[in-house]
């Protein structure tokens, strides 16, 4: 058992917990998930891993209340106890002093860019980070981003709080100004990642994803996380999650991602119900 030790709401349905893991903690690194069960009836989910704290044991996790298990694990409490947490899982980010860095980060995909923003503002890089959301009420993490980042570019869909309009917006006006980039590092829905690849296309400029397809055994066994780099078939809890946006193929891994919706929603629903 693994037990939480502080729970946050951050925005609308957005919850932040940290949970007593020494095990996990001691070697997780930027860019790498867990894998949990909430209770003995549950499914297992993947979450990326936010901050790990080796001296304490412990890991923090955020997560979006959009399906039932992660409803469920919204109402656990200070003091509950997750029954099953598998990790650190996933190739880490390759972490190095490359130049200019841009990480983008789009709705709860922010948490997931907080890490390896961090980590590559460690490494001695200048860091540009881009974080949106659908307005401001759903916007996460801008201080701890601030704080970590070189210059940190803010947007909403709706206007409702910094620049007007979408993280790939900002992106593109930085390259038109000619700004040096050595890398960028997107996550997100998958249609802003989609946008955000070929924004850099054309400049050549490496563009990494971090993908979060739908995973059952998150041990490269079951197979249905499988995404198509490139032509090959690639595993996105063993090769990945991070892999090179120019070579996924985004319309089937969109496809895949909405092929279960119709049993997703009946489940939030009788989730709600409770």
């Amino acid at each position: 058992m693994n037990q939480i030790l502080k729970k946050e709401k951050l925005a609308e349905n957005i919850k932040k917990i940290t949970i007593e893991a020494p095990e996990i903690a001691a070697k997780a690194q930027a860019g790498q998930f867990v894998s949990l069960i909430v209770d003995k009836k549950g499914e297992r989910i993947p979450l990326t891993i936010v901050e790990s704290d080796r001296q304490k044991g412990t890991i923090t996790l955020i997560f979006l209340e959009v399906g039932k298990t992660t409803f469920k694990l919204g109402k656990l409490e200070k003091g509950d106890n997750i029954v099953s947490l598998l990790g650190p899982l996933g190739k880490p980010t390759h972490i190095d002093r490359l130049g200019t860095v841009v990480t983008v980060g789009g709705g709860v995909g922010i948490a997931e860019v907080f890490p390896v923003t961090r980590a590559f503002k460690e490494a001695h890089n200048d860091v540009i980070s881009i974080i949106g959301a659908r307005s401001k009420n759903l916007l996460i993490l801008e201080e701890p981003l601030r704080q970590v980042s070189d210059k940190l570019f803010v947007t909403t869909d709706d206007g409702s709080y910094g620049q007007k309009g979408f993280v790939s917006d900002v992106l593109k006006e930085l390259l038109e100004r000619q700004t040096k980039i050595d890398l960028v590092y997107a996550v997100g829905p998958v249609p802003m990642m989609r946008v955000v690849c070929e924004v850099t296309r054309p400049y050549k400029i490496k563009t990494l994803v971090s993908l979060n397809p739908i995973m059952v055994d998150a041990t490269g066994m079951c197979g249905s996380c499988r995404v198509n780099v490139g032509g090959e078939t690639k595993f996105g809890c063993v090769d990945g999650p991070e892999f090179d946006g120019h070579l996924v193929d985004f319309v089937e891994l969109q496809k895949r991602l909405g092929q279960f919706c119709r049993q997703e929603e009946s489940s939030r629903e009788c989730c709600r119900k409770k």
